[in-house]
């Protein structure tokens, strides 16, 4: 079992930076890959990001390259979103969520953490 827990989320004006942490329990945690998403319009939830096992492969959306950065430091159990050049349409709650696989579907990650608000201002 593991628990995922977010934080780092506020609000921050059209331009700023933000740095979300996805912290898990257990001890298993370098096992799983870890995608942070967040709602969108006609969607559930689509995915910002994710990150492979050992950190070496990123994929983002096309809607954040180039502003969105994600790492890991499997030692803290952790897992970094960094936002910069933020837009009002970043505007959401960002989960983050662990996987075994590597993959884009939500139904294939297995653990989700409860959420963190972003919101930026114009």
């Amino acid at each position: 079992q593991v628990q995922l827990v977010e934080s780092g989320g506020g609000l921050v004006q059209t331009g700023g930076s933000l740095s979300l942490s996805c912290t898990a329990s257990g001890p298993t945690f370098s096992k799983y890959s870890v995608g942070w998403f967040r709602p969108a319009p006609g969607k559930e939830r689509e995915i910002v990001g994710r990150i492979s096992q050992t950190g070496g492969i990123t994929q983002y959306a096309d809607s954040v390259k180039g502003r969105f950065t994600i790492s890991r430091d499997n030692a803290k159990n952790t897992v970094y979103l960094q936002m910069n050049s933020l837009k009002p349409e970043d505007t959401a709650v960002y989960y983050c969520a662990a996987a075994r696989i590597w993959t884009i579907l939500l139904n294939r990650y297995d653990y989700w953490g409860q959420g963190t608000q972003v919101t930026v201002s114009s």
